[in-house]
């Protein structure tokens, strides 16, 4: 197989900048990168700067090189065709079915995966006729990534900053390892819930109870579950990585504070995947002040009581159809901890994954066993977190698919 054919297609705003660090990840990781800019994004980076950085002729007319037809060219030959920055106007454009510019006949011809990625004012993207455009486009099977929200133009913030460049490019890789089959976007038209980090209980404005998790396995399940097409909310806790394109981040800190997010979030969810590692327990009081240490004196006792059980919580109170999953890390014992564990919790499948040896918290790499209520095991051999999570959202699906 060559080189993936990438179709970089970037809208007039004034994020068109940011487009050339996304165009130097994709050609520096050995794909083959056709750059089809606006006429009003030529207005903010010139044609000569993508000629350069792609090592490919900018095409920019339907009337350029009319011999190569490359109105129809473009798309068909395309592995990938993304937009970014995708305006408002070329979101209207996509939707409308318009055929006015180069760009708009390439996303008319492409029978690939297509991502937008939006980039606007908080009030152009909330606009009905944006909502509408963006609704229209999914539903015609396109991936419209969420913005990120942050410092717009001018004194502004708010929701419809462009992603990370790193991020979106994350994002288009993993759609395009997936193909454009039939399974390619499977999860589209599904909304989603996933847990990420480590809880942290204050014991005083300085200290809290915490544990290692860094949140990789549950940003990786979100991140591919929004490349499959879903519809994404990650309730964070205390993670210091980047949002992952296409996701809408809630940041937590306490149990009861993920506890409340990921219940508010879950009403009208299909699945809910909790990875974040919850503290059982917490301080019975936190102090105002910092506690002091005192010469020849040893420290209080420090009185716990139990946290809400998320997990059981949501497994208790699903609705009909909503796909309920766990994680559970062990040291000994894992299948027999993680089956009592799936018992108790009562929950559709949990994932049993043994901590070590270079494994679970903190690592970029994972292994598990994927335990099914119906008595199902699916191991899932040593290797990347986002393999792991592909393979999660395999068995959800295929619960969907039984219920």
């Amino acid at each position: 197989m060559g080189q993936p054919r990438i179709v970089l297609g970037v809208g007039g705003g004034i994020a068109a900048y940011k487009a050339c660090e996304l165009l130097r990840r994709f050609t520096e990781s050995g794909h083959a990168v056709r750059v089809v800019p606006t006429a009003s994004a030529l207005r903010f980076v010139g044609a000569a700067t993508w000629s350069a950085l792609s090592g490919q002729p900018v095409a920019t007319e339907v009337w350029e090189d009319v011999h190569e037809v490359p109105h129809v060219r473009l798309g068909q030959e395309a592995d990938l065709v993304v937009i970014a920055p995708a305006t408002a106007d070329v979101l209207a454009r996509a939707a409308g079915g318009r055929a006015d510019d180069l760009l708009t006949n390439v996303l008319l011809t492409a029978r690939c995966p297509v991502v937008f990625a939006p980039a606007m004012h908080t009030e152009m993207w909330e606009h009905p006729a944006t909502v509408e455009n963006v609704a229209t486009l999914r539903r015609r099977g396109a991936l419209v990534i969420e913005p990120a929200e942050g410092r717009l133009t001018g004194a502004d913030t708010g929701r419809g900053r462009l992603p990370d460049p790193a991020e979106i490019f994350a994002f288009c890789r993993r759609v395009v390892a997936r193909g454009a089959g039939a399974g390619a976007r499977d999860l589209a038209g599904r909304h989603v819930v996933v847990s990420a980090g480590g809880t942290r209980e204050p014991l005083d404005p300085v200290r809290y109870l915490g544990n290692h998790s860094s949140g990789k396995q549950g940003y990786a399940l979100a991140a591919t579950a929004a490349a499959r097409g879903a519809r994404v909310t990650l309730v964070a806790a205390n993670t210091a990585l980047p949002d992952p394109a296409g996701v809408r981040v809630v940041p937590v800190g306490t149990a009861e504070e993920l506890g409340a997010a990921v219940r508010a979030a879950a009403a009208g969810a299909d699945a809910v995947v909790m990875a974040a590692a919850v503290a059982d327990f917490r301080p019975a009081e936190t102090s105002a002040r910092k506690i002091k240490k005192r010469d020849g004196e040893d420290p209080a006792p420090i009185a716990l009581v139990r946290n809400p059980d998320v997990l059981a919580g949501l497994a208790a109170d699903r609705s009909p159809g909503r796909v309920v999953a766990g994680f559970a890390a062990e040291t000994d014992d894992v299948l027999a901890n993680g089956r009592a564990k799936l018992a108790r919790k009562g929950c559709d499948l949990l994932v049993v994954n043994r901590v070590g040896g270079g494994l679970g918290f903190g690592s970029d790499e994972n292994e598990a066993v994927i335990l099914d209520a119906d008595g199902g095991e699916t191991p899932v051999p040593r290797g990347p977190k986002e393999d792991l999570a592909d393979r999660v959202w395999d068995a959800v699906a295929r619960r969907w698919a039984a219920a």
